[in-house]
């Protein structure tokens, strides 16, 4: 478990270790991927599966197109999942 000091009187606080993030993509809307902590796809949107696998993220590495694992991670713990959208290239 990572330690940091918060404020100025130097008191720890405990952070979560950053997780492994699995990648996955809707086969019904092409465009939209998601991100989860799970391999099985359980959490994410009904209405978009199938959900497909594409990829995962290590805990010391960075996501995609400079997205914040932060936000990521966050989302994952409170909704189970995190949504994006690729955007078209023109």
């Amino acid at each position: 478990m990572l330690v940091e000091a918060a404020n100025n009187n130097d008191a720890p606080v405990e952070r979560s270790p950053a997780m492994r993030i699995f990648i996955f993509k809707s086969e019904a809307r092409p465009d939209l991927h998601a991100f989860a902590a799970e391999l099985d796809a359980s959490r994410l949107p009904k209405q978009f599966r199938p959900w497909h696998a594409v990829g995962a993220i290590a805990p010391d590495r960075d996501p995609p197109h400079e997205l914040s694992r932060e936000v990521i991670e966050q989302a994952i713990r409170t909704q189970g999942f995190q949504l994006w959208r690729m955007s078209k290239k023109n």
